[in-house]
């Protein structure tokens, strides 16, 4: 494993966001054997989600560019990077939702500008939104490693493994919710499993956007951290949590937060 710590922050990336689109193509693969899933698993894995990517905006975003900001803007000044960047990142996804029209699953109309698109479109549209910031996050995470040196090096490719950890735990549920209603419209199995992975082939995308703008600018690593961090909290306020409670199962879907925000902790802490 060694070797993966001497390759490029790019292709560090690159490796790190092609895993997590692979165990999304697994999640959807679940389209070949059944219909249907239980509502409750599926509430209960997007809370997990949504925990996840809570605990992974601070420990593996968040903090980071705190740690940098103070080492470029000084005590006084090192709340600043971090917020501009949250802020930036929250209003971008913002933007995004407004812009691109979508379909969450279980619901009758589609978000965004009136549009043609067919529904099946719109519902992996919407979780293509979703993904794209994890991939980002990954991307930055990896990328702030190569402006590091020695121990606190070791500690953010640590922090980056951790982080795409976390989020390929939480692809898996994501594949299955994007791939069934997609079956149960009608679709063939190989449709619906092609257009549930397809979902998550942004991710490597912004896993080399993230890398590689980190590695070319070093300047904006700490407000590209916290960029990465306000969209992943977008999503989880926006969507992951309201989808998760739509089916009345809240209490699961909050143990499930719980879960997934106590297992993304001890993977950051762990593997620093």
């Amino acid at each position: 494993m060694t070797w993966f710590y001497d390759i490029n922050s790019v292709f560090q990336a690159l490796i790190a966001t092609f895993g997590t689109w692979i165990v999304t193509a697994m999640g959807a693969s679940v389209v070949l054997f059944t219909k249907k899933v239980s509502q409750r698993y599926l509430d209960a894995s997007l809370g997990m989600a949504a925990g996840v990517m809570i605990a992974a905006s601070f420990w593996s975003l968040l903090a980071p560019s705190i740690d940098l900001a103070e080492k470029s803007y000084g005590e006084a000044l090192k709340w600043m990077p971090p917020l501009v960047g949250f802020l930036l990142g929250a209003a971008s996804l913002r933007i995004i939702d407004r812009i691109l029209p979508h379909l969450h699953p279980d619901l009758a109309v589609a978000e965004g500008p009136k549009t043609s698109l067919h529904r099946s479109t719109l519902l992996v549209l919407a979780i293509t939104i979703h993904n794209f910031p994890e991939g980002l996050a990954v991307g930055v995470a990896f990328g702030a490693a190569a402006h590091l040196t020695g121990a606190e090096q070791a500690a953010q490719i640590g922090s980056a493994i951790a982080l795409t950890i976390g989020i390929g735990l939480q692809n898996f549920p994501e594949g299955t919710a994007v791939a069934l209603p997609l079956r149960r419209e009608g679709m063939s199995r190989a449709k619906a499993l092609w257009y549930g992975q397809l979902s998550a082939v942004v991710e490597p995308i912004g896993g080399i956007l993230g890398a590689g703008a980190v590695l070319l600018m070093s300047s904006i690593l700490p407000y590209a951290l916290a960029f990465a961090a306000g969209a992943m909290i977008f999503v989880v306020v926006e969507e992951l949590i309201p989808e998760a409670q739509r089916k009345g199962n809240v209490d699961l879907a909050t143990m499930g937060a719980i879960v997934g925000f106590a297992i993304m902790m001890t993977l950051d802490v762990a593997l620093r």
